[in-house]
């Protein structure tokens, strides 16, 4: 491959109708797309969309809440159709579709038979099911305490959808399906079942499982709602959602698929319709407002449909050479540092490393193509976000080429200014895989790096630039949810000077430094080359922790299967619930005078707690202790040896030459 020349790709309107085809679902945002979702829009409500913003002022007495005009209810009010809505379902494989179960402070309400988490627990032991996880759909916190479920080791994810004619938005969707993946995929859950209900177990609920049907079965929607609809008759009787369910999935609703009437003990209570909405305004999420504190755990664009996701995931091990996994199981791809212990500090004298900072974001990789980017987590999931990146210009000046197909490594950080404390979101991106569909893997790191600010962010600034000047541009960069930079890497001869000077006037947080070799390839998941070193009280685990009958549970993965970390505690210095953080994948550092571990955030980047071996090599690196004053010690003896103090001066002179190039 000729490195002075630019990796152009074809032409916008050949791609379009080369690999990449059409968005299946309806997260591809193009002009057809646009025309659909108004055709539906009016129906289909999104988060904040319609909300009065206003201050909405209510008084509570022992009776219930007054909303001013908006009318009275008691709190303990039942949910109308709850009493003769039949209790659950048939299971759909590890699915139990179910009406909302209510606490005991309903029962004085109830005057027929009860259905509380106990008479669930009991009746679902009875049929030879063991709960595993409770989903909730409702929009509001007042039918039971989550501690229903804890104290019996069941762990309760809330999922907020307005319900009524509202149907539930594609994040609510993406995490249901995700969260029911990750509990079936885990060993111990094996024969265990998930509970999953809204108010009466019918619309929302079975909009959610009809989704998880469509994406793990090779089936069609028409079938997916006939299954539910046997496991839980009449299945989901409005037409909104039957009707938003075809459309996601761009498939032709047959004729002869018919929504079922309101059943008899809903249509009796429909007098009163608007009691859940009344009841549920006081719990529902507060809007965010213009000063909305920005954090790592934001999300950020848009989710993308199952048949794109599958197709952007087998892309990404195509440009990264890696072959496809015998199961179909493709795991993040994205090459990930160990730490610098006694042992592999050894490397730093046997090839040739740079140094940068160890950012405290969020990593992603990115995925550029010619109709947006996607960025891609630590899970590999996938997210749109609109951004441009123009190919390198030509020698006839600016080019009309994006990219397409240019996969990148970085991190998210958020950058804070001391002064105005205004934040803005940043993408440090520090290196390039692959270049409108060539893969560059194989080749040095200095060598992509170089090509990633010849070929990505020079194009892109120089646009920027020329369009800013523009009284009326083709593209607003100022409009992109976030900036983008090249990271820069330092000679190993000015870590001190990274370390004491540069590190501390950041202004974003940053735990420590990354190794590179700069001669490497680049080596997708654990690079053992790839060295990072932390300041000894930030090096961390991440753990899944579990609240369960042994008290406090910290599990590692040791070939994909959880393992339990004997013996060891952590303890939470916040104060905070212990089981709000059971089932969530949590931080911590070692406390080596206590002999414990601190909970330090919860990871709602990761959905894995970090390998067994991953541990034990964080663990050997505590042991071993590697402070900043043995780190220079070590690297003045390395700056000293011919190798390194040869290309030292090379790579300065080379330096020098090139900032006087762009001065002339």
């Amino acid at each position: 491959m000729d490195l002075n020349s630019s990796v152009q790709p074809h032409k916008y309107e050949e791609k379009k109708k080369g690999i990449l085809g059409r968005f299946s679902g309806r997260e591809h945002v193009d002009k057809a797309d646009s025309e659909r979702r108004q055709q539906w829009g009016m129906k289909r409500k999104f988060p904040g969309e319609g909300q009065m913003h206003g201050h909405q002022s209510f008084t509570r007495d022992n009776r219930g809440f007054d909303f001013g005009n908006r009318g009275f209810y008691d709190e303990h009010m039942l949910p109308p159709g709850w009493l003769g809505c039949p209790p659950y379902g048939e299971a759909i494989g590890c699915l139990i579709p179910s009406k909302v179960p209510l606490g005991e402070s309903f029962n004085q309400h109830i005057p027929g038979k009860r259905y509380t988490p106990k008479h669930v627990l009991n009746e679902q032991r009875l049929l030879g099911r063991e709960l595993g996880l409770v989903i909730d759909l409702t929009n509001t916190n007042r039918y039971y305490p989550i501690s229903a479920w804890s104290e019996e080791g069941i762990s309760h994810i809330k999922i907020r959808c307005k319900g009524r004619d509202s149907v539930p938005d594609d994040e609510s969707v993406e995490k249901f399906v995700h969260e029911v993946s990750k509990f079936c995929s885990q060993g111990t859950h094996a024969e265990k079942y998930i509970l999953v209900h809204c108010t009466h177990g019918h619309n929302r609920t079975g909009y959610m499982i009809a989704h998880f049907l469509k994406r793990t079965r090779s089936i069609s929607i028409t079938e997916a709602i006939d299954i539910f609809a046997k496991a839980r008759p009449p299945g989901i009787y409005k037409e909104e959602y039957i009707d938003s369910l075809y459309t996601f999935y761009d498939e032709k609703r047959p004729d002869q698929v018919v929504c079922p009437q309101t059943p008899e003990w809903k249509r009796c209570d429909d007098a009163n319709t608007d009691g859940e909405a009344m009841q549920e305004h006081k719990n529902s999420a507060a809007p965010l407002h213009e000063n909305h504190v920005m954090t790592n755990d934001d999300l950020l664009g848009d989710a993308v449909s199952f048949d794109k996701l599958r197709e952007l995931r087998q892309m990404c091990y195509q440009l990264l050479k890696l072959g496809m996994p015998a199961r179909g199981n493709l795991q993040f791809p994205g090459s990930h540092p160990v730490s610098l212990n006694g042992d592999n500090l050894q490397l730093l004298r046997q090839r040739y490393y740079y140094a940068t900072w160890k950012a405290d974001g969020t990593r992603y990789l990115m995925l550029i193509t010619w109709d947006g980017c996607y960025l891609i987590d630590r899970n590999f999931n996938f997210r749109r976000v609109d951004m441009r990146f123009p190919c390198k210009q030509t020698d006839k000046g600016m080019t009309d080429q994006i990219h397409n197909y240019t996969l990148l490594d970085g991190e998210m950080v958020i950058d804070t200014d001391s002064n105005t404390q205004k934040q803005e979101r940043r993408y440090l991106i520090y290196d390039v895989m692959a270049i409108n569909e060539t893969s560059l893997v194989e080749m040095p790191f200095h060598v992509r790096w170089r090509m990633l600010n010849k070929e990505v962010i020079e194009p892109r600034n120089q646009e920027r630039e020329v369009l800013s000047k523009s009284t009326n541009p083709y593209y607003r960069y100022d409009l992109e949810p976030f900036s983008v930079r090249r990271k820069d890497f330092w000679l190993l001869s000015t870590v001190d000077k990274l370390l004491k000077k540069f590190i501390p006037k950041l202004p974003h947080e940053a735990d420590g430094l990354i190794f590179q070799g700069w001669d490497d390839p680049y080596v997708p998941r654990t690079h053992e080359g790839l060295l990072k070193w932390k300041y000894v009280h930030m090096n961390s685990v991440d753990f899944l922790f579990e609240l369960g009958g042994h008290g406090h549970q910290l599990f590692l993965y040791e070939r994909g299967r959880k393992k339990l970390l004997h013996g060891n505690r952590v303890v939470f210095n916040d104060a905070s619930d212990p089981s709000s953080y059971s089932g969530k994948i949590i931080e911590c550092s070692w406390d080596s005078e206590r002999q414990l571990w601190i909970y330090m955030r919860i990871r709602t980047d990761k959905s894995t707690p970090n390998e067994f071996n991953t541990y034990r090599k964080v663990m050997r690196s505590i042991r071993d202790n590697i402070t900043e004053e043995v780190l220079f010690k070590e690297i003045d003896e390395i700056i000293n040896l011919p190798m390194y103090a040869d290309r030292i001066k090379n790579d300065i002179r080379a330096h020098q030459n090139t900032v006087s190039a762009r001065r002339k």
